[in-house]
Protein backbone atom coordinates (compact mmCIF):
# COMPACT_ATOMS: atom_id res chain seq x y z
CA UNK A 1 0.00 0.00 0.00
CA UNK A 2 1.09 3.59 -1.34
CA UNK A 3 1.55 5.56 1.94
CA UNK A 4 -0.52 8.71 1.82
CA UNK A 5 1.37 12.33 1.60
CA UNK A 6 1.23 15.39 3.81
CA UNK A 7 3.06 18.18 2.85
CA UNK A 8 2.87 21.06 5.39
CA UNK A 9 3.80 24.81 4.33
CA UNK A 10 5.62 26.21 7.20
CA UNK A 11 8.65 24.98 9.79
CA UNK A 12 7.54 27.16 12.64
CA UNK A 13 5.18 26.41 15.40
CA UNK A 14 1.73 25.40 14.02
CA UNK A 15 3.67 23.76 10.58
CA UNK A 16 6.30 21.31 12.70
CA UNK A 17 3.76 20.77 16.02
CA UNK A 18 0.96 19.27 12.62
CA UNK A 19 4.09 17.25 11.11
CA UNK A 20 5.49 16.35 14.77
CA UNK A 21 2.31 15.14 16.05
CA UNK A 22 0.91 13.26 12.85
CA UNK A 23 4.24 11.11 12.98
CA UNK A 24 3.68 10.27 16.13
CA UNK A 25 0.55 8.51 15.18
CA UNK A 26 1.16 7.19 11.62
CA UNK A 27 4.52 5.71 11.07
CA UNK A 28 6.63 7.08 7.47
CA UNK A 29 5.24 3.65 5.71
CA UNK A 30 1.47 4.72 6.73
CA UNK A 31 2.38 8.51 5.79
CA UNK A 32 5.39 10.14 4.68
CA UNK A 33 5.67 14.13 5.24
CA UNK A 34 7.04 16.71 3.87
CA UNK A 35 7.18 20.06 5.05
CA UNK A 36 8.57 23.69 3.25
CA UNK A 37 10.20 26.31 5.15
CA UNK A 38 11.59 29.24 3.40
CA UNK A 39 13.55 30.23 6.62
CA UNK A 40 17.18 29.36 7.94
CA UNK A 41 15.68 27.91 11.24
CA UNK A 42 12.98 25.41 12.26
CA UNK A 43 10.11 25.62 15.78
CA UNK A 44 12.11 28.49 17.40
CA UNK A 45 10.34 30.86 19.69
CA UNK A 46 9.53 34.19 17.97
CA UNK A 47 8.14 35.72 21.24
CA UNK A 48 11.57 35.22 22.69
CA UNK A 49 13.12 38.05 20.24
CA UNK A 50 12.97 41.02 22.25
CA UNK A 51 14.44 39.16 24.89
CA UNK A 52 17.35 37.57 22.88
CA UNK A 53 17.89 41.13 21.52
CA UNK A 54 17.59 42.83 25.24
CA UNK A 55 20.45 40.51 26.77
CA UNK A 56 18.17 38.31 29.00
CA UNK A 57 18.27 35.09 26.97
CA UNK A 58 21.86 34.87 26.33
CA UNK A 59 22.31 32.76 22.88
CA UNK A 60 20.05 32.65 19.63
CA UNK A 61 20.03 29.15 19.96
CA UNK A 62 18.69 28.90 22.87
CA UNK A 63 15.00 29.81 21.58
CA UNK A 64 15.11 27.13 18.88
CA UNK A 65 12.82 23.79 19.82
CA UNK A 66 14.10 21.62 17.38
CA UNK A 67 16.39 22.36 14.63
CA UNK A 68 15.79 20.63 11.33
CA UNK A 69 18.26 17.50 11.59
CA UNK A 70 15.74 16.55 14.69
CA UNK A 71 13.00 16.56 12.70
CA UNK A 72 14.55 14.90 9.74
CA UNK A 73 15.40 12.42 12.53
CA UNK A 74 12.02 11.74 13.26
CA UNK A 75 11.13 10.60 9.24
CA UNK A 76 10.22 14.09 8.06
CA UNK A 77 11.16 15.49 4.76
CA UNK A 78 12.11 18.73 5.81
CA UNK A 79 13.06 20.99 3.25
CA UNK A 80 14.81 24.23 4.73
CA UNK A 81 14.98 27.72 2.40
CA UNK A 82 12.39 26.57 0.29
CA UNK A 83 9.03 28.60 -0.63
CA UNK A 84 6.16 27.24 -1.71
CA UNK A 85 4.59 30.05 -4.45
CA UNK A 86 1.72 28.04 -5.64
CA UNK A 87 -1.38 25.80 -4.42
CA UNK A 88 -3.14 23.59 -7.07
CA UNK A 89 -5.92 22.57 -5.15
CA UNK A 90 -7.76 20.99 -7.89
CA UNK A 91 -4.62 19.05 -8.67
CA UNK A 92 -3.78 18.70 -5.24
CA UNK A 93 0.05 19.82 -5.82
CA UNK A 94 1.95 22.64 -4.53
CA UNK A 95 4.98 24.40 -6.27
CA UNK A 96 7.92 25.21 -4.27
CA UNK A 97 11.49 27.57 -5.15
CA UNK A 98 14.52 26.45 -3.58
CA UNK A 99 15.39 29.71 -2.94
CA UNK A 100 19.51 28.77 -3.04
CA UNK A 101 19.51 26.82 -6.46
CA UNK A 102 16.71 28.35 -7.99
CA UNK A 103 14.96 25.30 -8.78
CA UNK A 104 11.19 25.17 -8.91
CA UNK A 105 9.36 22.30 -9.00
CA UNK A 106 5.77 20.79 -7.71
CA UNK A 107 4.97 18.24 -5.20
CA UNK A 108 1.61 16.05 -4.62
CA UNK A 109 -0.34 16.15 -1.53
CA UNK A 110 -2.96 13.86 -0.25
CA UNK A 111 -3.53 16.24 2.87
CA UNK A 112 -2.13 19.87 3.37
CA UNK A 113 -1.46 22.35 6.32
CA UNK A 114 -1.27 25.73 5.55
CA UNK A 115 1.13 27.46 8.24
CA UNK A 116 2.69 30.00 6.97
CA UNK A 117 2.25 32.74 9.69
CA UNK A 118 1.98 36.18 9.58
CA UNK A 119 4.00 39.42 8.18
CA UNK A 120 4.93 42.45 10.21
CA UNK A 121 2.76 45.33 8.86
CA UNK A 122 5.83 47.48 7.19
CA UNK A 123 4.05 50.89 5.85
CA UNK A 124 5.07 51.62 2.10
CA UNK A 125 6.82 55.12 3.44
CA UNK A 126 9.83 56.71 1.92
CA UNK A 127 12.55 55.33 3.48
CA UNK A 128 11.13 52.13 5.32
CA UNK A 129 13.75 49.93 3.23
CA UNK A 130 16.52 51.79 4.59
CA UNK A 131 19.65 50.23 6.52
CA UNK A 132 19.10 50.45 10.17
CA UNK A 133 15.38 50.20 10.19
CA UNK A 134 14.25 46.85 11.19
CA UNK A 135 10.87 44.15 11.87
CA UNK A 136 11.54 41.74 14.48
CA UNK A 137 9.42 38.45 13.64
CA UNK A 138 12.19 36.10 12.93
CA UNK A 139 15.57 35.13 14.76
CA UNK A 140 17.52 36.56 10.97
CA UNK A 141 15.81 39.90 11.54
CA UNK A 142 17.07 39.77 15.52
CA UNK A 143 20.50 39.11 14.12
CA UNK A 144 19.83 42.07 11.93
CA UNK A 145 19.15 44.17 14.79
CA UNK A 146 21.76 43.50 17.04
CA UNK A 147 24.22 44.05 14.15
CA UNK A 148 22.83 47.37 13.41
CA UNK A 149 23.02 48.00 17.50
CA UNK A 150 27.11 46.99 17.42
CA UNK A 151 27.45 49.65 14.47
CA UNK A 152 25.29 51.92 16.51
CA UNK A 153 27.42 55.18 18.14
CA UNK A 154 27.85 54.87 21.68
CA UNK A 155 24.88 56.74 23.05
CA UNK A 156 23.17 55.83 20.21
CA UNK A 157 19.29 56.73 19.88
CA UNK A 158 16.41 54.06 19.01
CA UNK A 159 12.97 55.32 17.54
CA UNK A 160 11.03 52.40 17.94
CA UNK A 161 7.56 52.58 15.83
CA UNK A 162 4.57 51.01 17.84
CA UNK A 163 3.43 51.00 20.93
CA UNK A 164 2.16 47.18 21.06
CA UNK A 165 3.40 43.82 22.51
CA UNK A 166 6.70 44.06 20.38
CA UNK A 167 6.74 47.62 20.96
CA UNK A 168 7.30 48.11 24.36
CA UNK A 169 9.57 44.74 24.48
CA UNK A 170 11.70 46.56 21.90
CA UNK A 171 11.55 49.79 23.72
CA UNK A 172 12.69 47.84 27.16
CA UNK A 173 15.62 45.90 24.59
CA UNK A 174 17.12 49.28 23.47
CA UNK A 175 17.36 50.62 26.70
CA UNK A 176 19.26 47.92 27.73
CA UNK A 177 21.42 49.12 25.26
CA UNK A 178 22.00 52.22 26.70
CA UNK A 179 20.36 53.56 23.98
CA UNK A 180 17.85 57.15 23.86
CA UNK A 181 14.43 55.44 23.49
CA UNK A 182 11.60 57.23 21.89
CA UNK A 183 8.08 55.44 20.94
CA UNK A 184 5.96 56.81 18.16
CA UNK A 185 2.46 55.54 18.63
CA UNK A 186 -0.59 56.61 16.56
CA UNK A 187 -2.98 55.92 18.96
CA UNK A 188 -4.67 57.74 22.32
CA UNK A 189 -1.98 55.63 24.57
CA UNK A 190 0.31 52.79 24.58
CA UNK A 191 -1.33 48.96 24.09
CA UNK A 192 -4.15 49.82 21.99
CA UNK A 193 -4.83 46.24 23.51
CA UNK A 194 -5.65 47.50 26.55
CA UNK A 195 -8.59 50.72 27.24
CA UNK A 196 -6.82 53.87 27.44
CA UNK A 197 -7.19 54.70 30.83
CA UNK A 198 -5.27 51.13 31.38
CA UNK A 199 -2.68 52.41 28.47
CA UNK A 200 -2.00 55.78 30.50
CA UNK A 201 -0.60 53.31 33.22
CA UNK A 202 2.15 52.28 30.78
CA UNK A 203 2.05 55.12 29.42
CA UNK A 204 3.35 56.88 33.00
CA UNK A 205 5.42 53.93 33.75
CA UNK A 206 7.41 54.49 30.50
CA UNK A 207 8.04 58.11 31.25
CA UNK A 208 9.15 56.48 34.65
CA UNK A 209 11.74 54.53 32.87
CA UNK A 210 13.45 56.82 30.91
CA UNK A 211 11.30 56.29 26.98
CA UNK A 212 10.12 58.96 25.60
CA UNK A 213 6.35 58.19 24.61
CA UNK A 214 4.94 60.21 22.08
CA UNK A 215 0.88 59.43 21.01
CA UNK A 216 -1.23 60.51 18.47
CA UNK A 217 2.17 60.56 15.83
CA UNK A 218 1.73 59.35 12.65
CA UNK A 219 4.95 58.64 10.66
CA UNK A 220 5.09 60.20 7.43
CA UNK A 221 8.65 58.92 6.51
CA UNK A 222 12.10 57.82 7.29
CA UNK A 223 15.18 60.25 6.83
CA UNK A 224 18.24 59.10 5.51
CA UNK A 225 21.50 60.21 5.14
CA UNK A 226 23.94 60.45 2.76
CA UNK A 227 25.05 56.74 3.00
CA UNK A 228 21.56 55.67 2.83
CA UNK A 229 21.52 54.86 6.05
CA UNK A 230 18.56 55.89 8.58
CA UNK A 231 19.14 59.15 10.73
CA UNK A 232 15.72 60.19 11.59
CA UNK A 233 11.77 59.44 11.60
CA UNK A 234 9.25 62.63 10.56
CA UNK A 235 5.55 62.37 11.92
CA UNK A 236 3.44 64.67 10.62
CA UNK A 237 4.43 67.68 12.88
CA UNK A 238 8.24 66.74 13.93
CA UNK A 239 11.67 64.95 13.61
CA UNK A 240 13.15 62.42 15.80
CA UNK A 241 16.70 61.74 15.59
CA UNK A 242 17.65 57.84 15.08
CA UNK A 243 20.69 55.79 14.69
CA UNK A 244 18.43 52.52 14.58
CA UNK A 245 14.36 52.36 14.08
CA UNK A 246 12.46 49.19 15.36
CA UNK A 247 8.94 48.66 13.58
CA UNK A 248 6.39 47.40 15.94
CA UNK A 249 3.84 48.14 14.34
CA UNK A 250 1.90 44.59 14.38
CA UNK A 251 1.45 41.70 11.79
CA UNK A 252 -0.95 40.44 9.57
CA UNK A 253 -2.06 37.11 8.54
CA UNK A 254 0.44 35.84 5.85
CA UNK A 255 -2.26 34.78 2.95
CA UNK A 256 -0.91 35.45 -0.10
CA UNK A 257 -1.30 31.73 -1.09
CA UNK A 258 -4.39 30.76 0.02
CA UNK A 259 -6.16 33.98 -0.81
CA UNK A 260 -4.67 33.38 -4.96
CA UNK A 261 -6.68 30.33 -4.55
CA UNK A 262 -9.62 31.17 -3.18
CA UNK A 263 -9.80 29.52 -0.09
CA UNK A 264 -12.30 31.52 2.24
CA UNK A 265 -10.90 34.84 4.46
CA UNK A 266 -12.29 36.44 7.31
CA UNK A 267 -13.01 40.01 8.12
CA UNK A 268 -9.36 40.02 8.92
CA UNK A 269 -7.77 38.46 6.17
CA UNK A 270 -7.24 35.00 8.09
CA UNK A 271 -8.01 31.35 6.93
CA UNK A 272 -11.46 30.42 8.20
CA UNK A 273 -11.56 26.73 9.45
CA UNK A 274 -13.90 24.96 11.59
CA UNK A 275 -13.53 23.44 15.04
CA UNK A 276 -10.80 20.31 13.86
CA UNK A 277 -8.96 23.42 12.31
CA UNK A 278 -9.69 21.65 8.68
CA UNK A 279 -10.45 24.88 5.96
CA UNK A 280 -13.74 25.72 5.68
CA UNK A 281 -15.50 24.00 2.35
CA UNK A 282 -11.83 21.70 2.13
CA UNK A 283 -11.68 18.36 3.31
CA UNK A 284 -7.86 17.44 2.76
CA UNK A 285 -6.79 21.51 3.97
CA UNK A 286 -6.18 22.33 7.44
CA UNK A 287 -4.54 26.04 8.27
CA UNK A 288 -3.48 26.82 11.99
CA UNK A 289 -0.97 29.53 13.65
CA UNK A 290 -0.53 33.37 12.80
CA UNK A 291 -2.17 32.38 9.19
CA UNK A 292 -5.77 31.84 10.67
CA UNK A 293 -9.03 33.40 12.74
CA UNK A 294 -10.08 31.78 15.79
CA UNK A 295 -13.29 32.34 17.43
CA UNK A 296 -13.58 34.72 19.95
CA UNK A 297 -15.53 32.91 23.16
CA UNK A 298 -16.59 36.03 24.69
CA UNK A 299 -17.60 38.31 21.91
CA UNK A 300 -18.94 35.67 19.59
CA UNK A 301 -16.89 36.57 16.20
CA UNK A 302 -13.70 35.60 14.66
CA UNK A 303 -10.27 37.96 15.74
CA UNK A 304 -6.79 37.29 14.29
CA UNK A 305 -4.40 36.89 17.41
CA UNK A 306 -1.13 35.89 16.55
CA UNK A 307 0.54 33.91 19.34
CA UNK A 308 2.32 30.76 19.88
CA UNK A 309 0.14 29.62 22.36
CA UNK A 310 -2.07 28.93 20.26
CA UNK A 311 0.05 27.99 16.82
CA UNK A 312 1.02 25.27 19.01
CA UNK A 313 -2.64 24.16 19.74
CA UNK A 314 -3.55 24.46 16.30
CA UNK A 315 -0.15 21.78 15.43
CA UNK A 316 -1.77 19.53 18.05
CA UNK A 317 -4.66 19.30 16.98
CA UNK A 318 -4.30 19.12 12.91
CA UNK A 319 -1.62 16.48 13.67
CA UNK A 320 -4.27 14.39 15.90
CA UNK A 321 -6.56 14.66 13.16
CA UNK A 322 -4.56 14.61 9.88
CA UNK A 323 -2.81 11.24 11.88
CA UNK A 324 -6.01 9.17 12.48
CA UNK A 325 -6.96 10.84 16.05
CA UNK A 326 -9.20 13.59 17.14
CA UNK A 327 -9.16 16.80 18.33
CA UNK A 328 -11.18 20.08 18.43
CA UNK A 329 -10.26 24.08 19.10
CA UNK A 330 -13.09 26.03 20.51
CA UNK A 331 -11.61 29.39 20.79
CA UNK A 332 -9.84 31.85 22.94
CA UNK A 333 -10.81 34.51 25.28
CA UNK A 334 -7.81 36.51 23.98
CA UNK A 335 -5.38 36.72 27.11
CA UNK A 336 -1.66 38.17 26.65
CA UNK A 337 0.63 39.23 28.58
CA UNK A 338 4.18 41.22 28.89
CA UNK A 339 5.88 43.81 30.67
CA UNK A 340 8.59 46.68 29.62
CA UNK A 341 11.46 46.55 32.71
CA UNK A 342 9.09 45.48 35.42
CA UNK A 343 6.04 46.62 34.77
CA UNK A 344 3.92 44.01 33.93
CA UNK A 345 0.79 44.02 31.55
CA UNK A 346 -2.40 41.66 30.89
CA UNK A 347 -5.75 41.10 29.25
CA UNK A 348 -8.11 38.81 28.41
CA UNK A 349 -11.77 39.16 27.23
CA UNK A 350 -13.15 42.55 25.91
CA UNK A 351 -12.32 46.09 26.48
CA UNK A 352 -15.13 48.67 26.65
CA UNK A 353 -15.01 49.25 22.81
CA UNK A 354 -15.21 45.33 22.05
CA UNK A 355 -18.23 45.36 23.91
CA UNK A 356 -19.38 47.90 22.35
CA UNK A 357 -18.68 46.91 18.83
CA UNK A 358 -20.98 43.48 19.91
CA UNK A 359 -23.65 45.43 20.67
CA UNK A 360 -23.18 44.34 24.70
CA UNK A 361 -23.90 46.69 27.48
CA UNK A 362 -21.64 46.83 30.51
CA UNK A 363 -20.37 47.99 33.72
CA UNK A 364 -16.49 48.55 35.08
CA UNK A 365 -14.74 48.58 37.74
CA UNK A 366 -11.32 49.73 38.69
CA UNK A 367 -9.42 48.76 41.65
CA UNK A 368 -6.46 49.34 43.24
CA UNK A 369 -4.26 46.95 45.37
CA UNK A 370 -0.87 44.86 46.02
CA UNK A 371 0.46 41.41 44.32
CA UNK A 372 1.52 40.35 48.48
CA UNK A 373 -0.08 41.80 51.72
CA UNK A 374 0.37 45.07 52.73
CA UNK A 375 2.40 44.75 55.45
CA UNK A 376 4.89 42.07 53.41
CA UNK A 377 7.89 43.54 52.63
CA UNK A 378 8.02 44.00 48.77
CA UNK A 379 4.49 44.62 47.96
CA UNK A 380 4.04 46.65 44.76
CA UNK A 381 0.77 48.40 43.35
CA UNK A 382 -1.69 47.02 40.60
CA UNK A 383 -4.24 48.28 38.79
CA UNK A 384 -7.10 45.79 38.01
CA UNK A 385 -10.06 47.34 35.75
CA UNK A 386 -13.17 44.64 35.35
CA UNK A 387 -16.07 44.62 33.20
CA UNK A 388 -19.31 42.71 33.46
CA UNK A 389 -22.49 42.70 31.48
CA UNK A 390 -25.17 44.93 32.28
CA UNK A 391 -27.64 43.47 34.82
CA UNK A 392 -26.43 39.11 34.19
CA UNK A 393 -23.03 40.08 35.65
CA UNK A 394 -20.86 38.22 33.57
CA UNK A 395 -17.37 38.72 33.27
CA UNK A 396 -16.42 40.22 29.93
CA UNK A 397 -12.96 40.83 30.74
CA UNK A 398 -10.03 41.96 32.88
CA UNK A 399 -7.11 44.36 32.51
CA UNK A 400 -4.08 44.09 34.78
CA UNK A 401 -1.02 46.52 34.95
CA UNK A 402 0.97 46.84 37.85
CA UNK A 403 3.92 44.79 39.33
CA UNK A 404 5.16 41.83 41.27
CA UNK A 405 3.26 39.30 39.70
CA UNK A 406 0.77 41.25 38.68
CA UNK A 407 0.19 39.89 35.10
CA UNK A 408 -0.26 36.25 35.63
CA UNK A 409 -3.26 36.62 37.85
CA UNK A 410 -4.95 37.58 34.39
CA UNK A 411 -4.99 33.26 34.07
CA UNK A 412 -7.51 33.73 37.24
CA UNK A 413 -9.95 35.74 34.70
CA UNK A 414 -9.27 33.77 31.96
CA UNK A 415 -10.47 30.60 33.49
CA UNK A 416 -13.52 32.64 34.55
CA UNK A 417 -14.17 33.97 31.23
CA UNK A 418 -13.80 30.36 29.50
CA UNK A 419 -16.52 29.05 32.02
CA UNK A 420 -18.68 32.12 31.29
CA UNK A 421 -19.06 33.22 35.36
CA UNK A 422 -20.37 36.09 36.75
CA UNK A 423 -18.50 38.58 38.68
CA UNK A 424 -20.68 37.37 41.69
CA UNK A 425 -19.59 33.66 41.60
CA UNK A 426 -16.19 34.83 41.27
CA UNK A 427 -16.23 36.66 44.83
CA UNK A 428 -16.52 32.89 46.05
CA UNK A 429 -13.58 31.50 43.99
CA UNK A 430 -11.29 29.76 46.69
CA UNK A 431 -7.63 30.93 45.31
CA UNK A 432 -4.47 30.61 47.22
CA UNK A 433 -3.76 32.90 50.29
CA UNK A 434 -0.12 33.40 51.94
CA UNK A 435 1.14 37.16 52.73
CA UNK A 436 4.14 36.46 50.44
CA UNK A 437 1.22 35.70 47.71
CA UNK A 438 -1.36 37.76 47.69
CA UNK A 439 -3.82 40.09 50.17
CA UNK A 440 -6.53 37.88 51.90
CA UNK A 441 -8.30 39.30 49.07
CA UNK A 442 -6.62 38.83 46.21
CA UNK A 443 -7.02 42.38 43.61
CA UNK A 444 -8.86 40.44 40.83
CA UNK A 445 -11.57 39.37 43.51
CA UNK A 446 -11.79 42.70 45.12
CA UNK A 447 -12.40 44.13 41.43
CA UNK A 448 -15.08 41.40 40.97
CA UNK A 449 -16.59 42.37 44.46
CA UNK A 450 -16.71 46.19 43.12
CA UNK A 451 -17.96 44.69 39.92
CA UNK A 452 -21.22 43.00 41.47
CA UNK A 453 -21.61 46.32 43.46
CA UNK A 454 -21.83 48.25 39.68
CA UNK A 455 -24.17 45.28 38.26
CA UNK A 456 -26.14 45.70 41.22
CA UNK A 457 -26.59 49.31 41.23
CA UNK A 458 -26.91 48.94 36.98
CA UNK A 459 -29.89 46.92 37.61
CA UNK A 460 -31.83 49.21 39.59
CA UNK A 461 -31.03 52.00 37.40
Amino acid sequence: MTAERLVVIGGDAAGMSAASQARRLKGPDELSIVAFERGHFTSYSACGIPYWVGGDVAERDDLIARTPEEHRARDIDLRMRTEVTEIDVAGQRVRALDLGSGESYWTGFDKLVIATGARPVRPALPGMDAPGVHGVQTLDDGQALLESLDRAPGTGRAVVVGAGYIGVEMAEAMLKHGFEVTVLNRGEQPMATLDPDMGRLVHDAMDGLGITTVNRAEVTAIRTGSDGRVRAVATGDASYPADVVVLGIGVEPETTLARAVGLPLGPHGGLLTDLSMRVVGHDNIWAGGDCVEVLDLVAGRTRHIALGTHANKHGQIIGSNVGGGYGTFPGVVGTAVSKVCDLEIARTGLREKDARAVGLRYVTATIESTGRAGYYPGARPMTVKMLAEYRTGRLLGVQIVGRDGAAKRVDIAAVALTAGMTVEQMTALDLGYAPPFSPVWDPVLVAARKAVTAVRRAGTA
